[in-house]
């Protein structure tokens, strides 16, 4: 402490020098919080498609699933070192642990509605430690009936080529009032249709045959999709109904999305991508639109079922993001299949080196990415 018993000018001497001392401490404060991961501790939250997942009023055994999006919008890679749950109800799994720039993971997030029933809350909790610690934690909601039962717990039509028509069948059991009844079901997939057959009805059960049909103009991709069973219990919500299953087209590639990562100028990279059918066929050219003297691409001219397609990348001398679309178009005018490339060319700022810089250094250098 400063002693303010002193001259007038020596006191506002002292009490400007006062000031300055605290000004550069304050500044040295909010220079320190730059640099630390708890500045940005938000940095991994930007990576969810949601915070948070309400199931809201489920049956009892209903198959109560989401699949929670995690997408890497940074430069260096990112890694999940734990995945942990709250509660013995919830369980959460991740689809994968790193993630390259571009990439997506989804953690799959599972209520036990056979052991616990009513009000049950828990919450998810996914761990990261690259490239700088930080926490996740996922709310998670969900109202378990006691008097309405799905078996099985969800429509799974599996893989499904595309074009073709498939029926599944479940069973609905309930418990309570003589003149409890279904009163409706509402697809949110217009390719879904259901519904009910009455099976029996006395001494205050009801039971149900579900019949869901796929139809066969049902587009390729993977199938998520709920139904919601309106009934006689009018104040209280429609009955939700997972359907989930996959749209198989005639020809697939693998992986949909390559990353080539971090590269110098004028370096070369190869990945292999895989091209599928259902059965033999042939490789006309892959085209891509934006970049194509920067890649090679290696095709057979024979038939096959699974074609691997080398596909090499030489990085451009000029720093920056290099993003192409490449076109498969197959032998009889089959609809083609596409796939992205993306790669980050190293400049001044970006090193792919094996001397890497020091921790503080890269630890600044990406919470300026993840406040951006």
């Amino acid at each position: 402490m400063v002693s303010l018993f002193v001259s007038d000018g020596t006191k506002r001497r002292r009490v400007l020098r006062v000031h300055c001392l605290r000004g550069c401490l304050f500044t040295s404060i909010l220079v320190l919080c730059a640099a630390s991961p708890l500045h940005a501790q938000n940095w991994a939250e930007k990576m969810f498609d949601r915070t948070n997942v309400d199931f809201g009023v489920v049956a009892r055994g209903a198959d109560t699933r989401y699949h929670l999006t995690i997408k890497n919008i940074y430069q260096p890679d990112v890694h999940i070192a734990d995945v942990r749950t709250s509660c013995g109800c919830t369980a959460a799994t991740p689809s994968k642990r790193t993630l390259a720039t571009y990439e997506t993971a989804t953690i799959e997030i599972k209520m036990d509605t056979l052991k616990f029933t009513r009000e049950k809350n828990s919450s998810v909790t996914v761990v990261f430690d690259q490239p700088m610690p930080a926490e996740v934690v996922i709310p998670i909601r969900a109202y378990i009936r006691t008097d309405v039962v799905f078996s099985p717990g969800q429509v799974q039509f599996g893989a499904v080529p595309q074009g073709s028509e498939q029926t599944r069948t479940i069973s609905l059991a309930y418990a309570g009032r003589d003149d409890w009844a279904v009163t409706g079901i509402q697809s949110a997939n217009p390719d879904i249709e259901a519904r009910v057959v009455e099976t029996s009805r006395g001494n205050g059960r009801v039971n149900y045959d579900l019949v869901v049909a796929l139809k066969p103009g049902a587009p390729a991709g993977d199938l998520r999709t709920q139904l919601l069973l309106t009934t006689t219990d009018t104040h209280r919500p429609p009955i939700p109904l997972m359907v989930e299953g996959t749209i198989e087209p005639e020809y697939t590639v693998n992986p949909s999305v390559v990353s080539f990562g971090v590269l110098n100028p004028g370096e070369t990279k190869t990945v292999n991508v895989v091209v599928r059918g259902r059965k033999p066929f042939q490789i006309d050219t892959i085209e891509g639109a934006q970049h194509p003297e920067n890649f090679t691409i290696r095709t057979s001219e024979e038939a096959r079922v699974v074609h691997v397609v080398p596909v090499t990348i030489t990085a451009p001398t000029q720093p920056g993001t290099l993003q192409e679309e490449f076109t498969v178009k197959l032998e009889g005018g089959a609809a083609p299949c596409r796939f992205k490339a993306y790669g980050k060319i190293a400049g001044p700022d970006v090193s792919t080196s094996d001397t890497a810089p020091n921790a503080s250094s890269r630890e600044t250098t990406f919470i300026k990415q993840a406040n951006n």
